[in-house]
């Protein structure tokens, strides 16, 4: 069975030193997004410029972008920009990647956790 693909880019994003991945954490930090808490739901070039995306954040919100840089050039996506970052978290039930989001929101884990000790008091009555 193959790995999910936002699964797999999620991993990417928060681990690979490949140049990508790099420019796009320093990337999401300007738009003021944690990359340890965000989920890629899907990238793939389109054109030969440009890259879209789509994430959802730590605080469940969901964004749509292009990542944009000469894919033809060497290094070129050390100077990638985001472009067209829209915020879909109302409507991307819409959207065409709304089966993928929808598996990325299953999958990703909660934002905030409760973590109880072994010792809590327990109330009687």
């Amino acid at each position: 069975m193959t790995q999910a693909v936002h699964v797999a880019y999620t991993g990417l994003l928060r681990t690979s030193s490949f140049d990508l991945w790099r420019r796009w954490r320093e990337l999401l930090d300007g738009q003021g997004l944690d990359p340890a808490n965000t989920v890629v739901v899907d990238l793939f070039p389109d054109g030969p410029d440009r890259e879209f995306g789509e994430v959802i954040t730590g605080e469940r919100r969901v964004y749509r972008f292009d990542l944009c840089y000469d894919r033809g050039r060497p290094h070129s996506v050390r100077q990638a920009a985001l472009d067209h970052w829209t915020d879909i978290t109302e409507y991307w039930q819409t959207e065409p990647l709304r089966m993928r989001t929808a598996d990325a929101f299953i999958w990703a884990p909660p934002s905030v956790m409760t973590a109880l000790s072994a010792g809590a008091p327990t109330h009687q009555g």
